[in-house]
């Protein structure tokens, strides 16, 4: 890349390609989690767009990414709904599907002190598929970054990837849910993202705390080009290839809800990656999304914007995790 094409390139937004899932979350605010087989009653419930995928690609147009999604709805009420959503929240959703059937749905409960429980009917994001990564070829002729998860199938995610590779396009994958035996889909990754449980779970090996450097460059030898883990209070941990090891600290917040602050994460790095080198940078605008993100209830509604973020990261000093 000549010095010319590179300062344009620095000096434009990222165009983000986002593969993924979308739900309606169903939100149940309670005192405490429920044990198993226990009933609490809740005090606030709330419906609000979400899905990883979803709320990637809008925590990236916030951001001040260009952004285009990828993924499936259903023929039914929620399906509008999200749709509607995340085109207000500046996302190109030519590419999402609707298809027969019931939309994603998400059913959360979310404690006092910002714990939360999760559980997913993928509904329509199962029906995601090959071929609807082949008719959007175009947009992997314009990426910057494209970016998935886990909450897709693994067929489409891995054509996905290997589209990006042919096009010579970077590929950030956040392995959420984790899945222990991601094989080739790892040696098409240049961004690997995952938090404390996923490290473990993709390497297949407990993780205990102050071992996360180690798992990570064990990581870096399946493939990626970087890794990143994130720590929750902890901050971030970065890993990557030609040596980079950095610790990114934390941002001290009172938590409503976490339910998105991995997603605003990932958004954050989408629109500011453009490299290794970048990758510092890109980390600690990220924390300090997801940062914010738990200080708001929902997912989609919780993300910041990039004003936000630099409002935030001039007011606020990081802490040592």
């Amino acid at each position: 890349m000549s010095q010319r094409s590179a300062m344009a390139r620095s000096n434009r937004a990222n165009r983000v390609v986002v593969l993924g899932s979308l739900n309606m979350d169903l939100v149940v605010r309670v005192s405490r989690l429920p044990s198993p087989g226990e009933t609490v009653l809740g005090h606030e419930f709330l419906s609000a767009g979400g899905g990883k995928g979803a709320n990637q690609a809008v925590a990236a147009a916030r951001q001040g990414a260009k952004v285009c999604m990828l993924g499936c709805v259903g023929a039914d009420h929620y399906g509008r709904e999200l749709l509607a959503l995340v085109r207000a929240g500046g996302v190109d959703v030519r590419h999402i599907l609707r298809v027969p059937g019931p939309t994603g749905v998400a059913a959360i409960v979310v404690g006092d002190q910002g714990q939360n429980q999760i559980a997913v009917a993928p509904g329509a994001n199962w029906l995601v598929n090959r071929d609807m990564v082949s008719r959007a070829d175009p947009l992997f002729h314009r990426a910057d970054l494209v970016v998935a998860q886990l909450e897709v199938p693994t067929e489409a995610v891995m054509a996905a990837a290997q589209r990006a590779r042919e096009m010579k396009v970077p590929f950030l994958l956040n392995a959420a849910p984790a899945e222990a035996d991601l094989g080739e889909l790892l040696s098409l990754v240049t961004l690997l993202v995952v938090n404390e449980t996923e490290l473990a779970i993709v390497l297949g090996r407990p993780v205990r705390e102050g071992e996360e450097a180690g798992a990570a460059r064990e990581l870096l030898e399946r493939g990626p080009e970087a890794v990143v883990v994130t720590l929750g209070a902890r901050g971030a941990l970065l890993a990557g290839r030609r040596g980079l090891l950095e610790r990114i600290p934390a941002f001290s917040v009172k938590a409503v809800d976490t339910t998105a602050a991995g997603d605003a994460f990932v958004g954050a790095m989408a629109a500011r990656y453009r490299g290794l080198e970048t990758l510092p940078e890109a980390a600690l605008h990220a924390c300090a999304a997801g940062a914010l993100a738990c200080t708001r209830p929902g997912a989609q509604p919780s993300l910041p914007t990039v004003g936000e973020v630099e409002a935030f990261l001039s007011s606020n000093p990081p802490v040592c995790g």
